[in-house]
């Protein structure tokens, strides 16, 4: 089901769909990586090194790794190439639309760059990165800021080089041209290659500045792009969060505060238990089940996002209940809170959702 057009509000901030970079991903970035490095004599073992990967398996189109691993590919590339100019850059240049499999179709398909944006910040572990993209439309501007934070520090400025790169070469994929760039600045100092930088860009780069980002018109983002369709786009999409809610699948702590999370009413629906309910049931105290949801790379605000957005589905989709009676039975006090987060869950309201799985039918 598409989603809602993005406009380009005064101050509106769009945050991915992701806390950070460690969430498992598919093999073809590792795959793309250890190409690149064949052209320049690095034999694929030293790629794979220490990642317990099989060179059969970088052909696996449904193989899922761990974050982890394809970072551990990472350092493998930048310890064997340290001669390479510009190498961030270089590999990010390899990142197409094709790269990204079902996740790219969706964007290919999107009706414009900003709704394409939009599916690709909230669906963002289905990609690659490393740097966490934050999207504000702001003073006439779209900017994009990059975050790398959290990313480690010995391969920092090379995935900020290939996360922007590739982040700008799809982008332009998309348009079927370059990418029309008013702006761009970089954390790191200087580097000897400001050009290769530049060349990528399209525009003079500054080093040294507090944030990564880069901007554009935000006119640019109601551009239609020219292969847009909306049925393959409604197709992808579908695909798409079946993959991510795979890929989501709880285990552990999470998993057992996602069951206390399940209602289990007369009717099958009801409220959801606080935090400090389910830390009891668990024989925990609340700070502690926090500390060991936040070491599971959650919390419990996202596990009840989760368990609401399933039910505020099946609700909509197999009852008769209102809008407002849905947003009671999730323990919202106004409907309209409902509402926005229904939106910010799936891209579409609550009723415009109901309408079309109506549809469907």
């Amino acid at each position: 089901m598409p989603a809602d057009p993005m406009p380009a509000d005064p101050q509106r901030v769009v945050d991915p769909g992701i806390r950070d970079w460690d969430f498992p991903r598919g093999i073809a970035s590792v795959a793309l990586m250890t190409a690149y490095a064949g052209e320049h004599g690095v034999p694929v073992a030293r790629m794979l090194a220490g990642t317990g990967l099989s060179e059969p398996a970088l052909h696996d189109p449904d193989a899922q790794i761990d974050a982890r691993i394809e970072l551990a590919v990472i350092r493998n590339l930048v310890r064997e190439l340290p001669g390479v100019p510009a190498l961030g850059v270089e590999v990010g240049r390899r990142y197409r639309i094709t790269t990204f499999g079902i996740f790219g179709f969706a964007c290919v398909s999107s009706p414009t760059l900003g709704e394409a944006i939009a599916f690709a910040l909230r669906y963002l572990d289905l990609s690659f990165t490393f740097c966490l993209p934050v999207a504000e439309w702001s003073d006439g501007e779209f900017v994009a800021w990059v975050h790398d934070e959290a990313v480690p520090a010995d391969v920092r400025q090379f995935l900020v080089e290939r996360d922007v790169t590739a982040m700008n070469q799809v982008m332009s994929d998309l348009l079927g041209a370059p990418l029309p760039l008013v702006r761009a600045e970089f954390r790191f100092p200087e580097p000897a290659y400001p050009d290769r930088i530049q060349e990528m860009t399209g525009v003079a780069p500054r080093f040294g500045r507090p944030h990564n980002l880069f901007a554009l018109d935000p006119a640019v983002l109601d551009q239609p792009l020219p292969q847009a369709n909306e049925h393959t786009w409604a197709m992808c999409l579908a695909q798409c969060r079946e993959l991510v809610d795979r890929r989501r699948a709880r285990t552990g702590i999470a998993a057992r505060v996602r069951e206390l999370l399940v209602p289990g009413g007369a009717d099958g629906f009801c409220a959801p238990p606080g935090i400090d309910t389910v830390a009891g049931d668990l024989n925990l105290s609340t700070r502690t089940l926090r500390r060991h949801l936040d070491a599971a790379g959650t919390s419990y605000r996202a596990l009840l996002d989760e368990v609401r957005r399933a039910l505020a589905e099946e609700m909509l989709t197999a009852t008769p209940l209102s809008v407002s009676d849905v947003a009671i039975r999730l323990g919202y006090a106004e409907s309209s809170t409902f509402i926005y987060a229904f939106k910010r869950w799936t891209g579409n309201t609550p009723a415009a959702y109901r309408r079309d799985r109506a549809a469907l039918r």
